[in-house]
C-alpha cells in the first residue's frame, strides 16, 4: 500500500514538473520529441496541417501559448501551431551557413574535433561568451554561438 501511494505522488511531483516547463513564458527555444509532428494553422485539431515534420530534436522556438497549443516558428522561419506534448525542453540546435568546426575548447586556436554540415542537429549545452558545447549523436565540441540555430545570441545555457 505504502509503494503505491509513492508512486501516486511521484507521478504527481512529475506532473507538476512538466506543468511548469509547458507553461513557461515565451519566446522560448524547444526541440520537437516526436518522430511526426504535424504544425497546424490555429490551435486546435480542427485546423489543418501545414507541415509534417519528421525530425525529432529539430530546435523550434515558442513564440505564443493558447492552452495545451504553442505558436512554434522552426528555423526557416515559418510559423504555426503544435501541442505542448509534441515539444521538449531539451535544447538543440542546427547548424546555418557553412560547415562549423567543433573544437575541444571554446577559442578558435583550439583544437578541432569534428566538423559539422549546413543542416545537422545537435543538443547544446554549456553556452557561454559566444560558445555553446554542440554534441552530435556523442561526437561533440564548442562551436561559435553565432553559426547555430537554437539559441538567442549571447544567452548562457549552463
Amino acid at each position: 500500500m505504502r509503494i503505491v501511494r509513492w508512486l501516486a505522488l511521484g507521478a504527481i511531483a512529475l506532473s507538476f514538473a512538466g506543468e511548469a516547463w509547458a507553461q513557461r513564458k515565451p519566446p522560448y527555444y524547444a526541440s520537437i520529441v516526436a518522430g511526426k509532428a504535424k504544425m497546424r494553422t490555429g490551435p486546435g485539431r480542427n485546423y489543418p496541417s501545414s507541415w509534417l515534420y519528421r525530425r525529432a530534436d529539430l530546435p523550434i522556438k515558442v513564440v505564443d501559448i493558447y492552452g495545451d497549443w504553442r505558436k512554434v516558428e522552426d528555423p526557416d522561419g515559418t510559423q504555426g501551431w503544435m501541442l505542448v506534448n509534441l515539444l521538449s525542453d531539451t535544447r538543440t540546435a542546427i547548424v546555418t551557413g557553412s560547415i562549423v568546426e567543433l573544437r575541444s575548447t571554446p577559442d578558435y586556436g583550439a583544437h578541432v574535433n569534428w566538423r559539422a554540415a549546413p543542416g545537422v542537429v545537435g543538443r547544446i549545452s554549456k553556452c557561454a561568451r559566444g560558445w555553446c558545447w554542440f554534441d552530435v549523436k556523442g561526437r561533440g565540441g564548442y562551436v561559435e554561438q553565432t553559426r547555430i540555430w537554437g539559441t538567442e545570441a549571447g544567452e548562457t545555457i549552463k
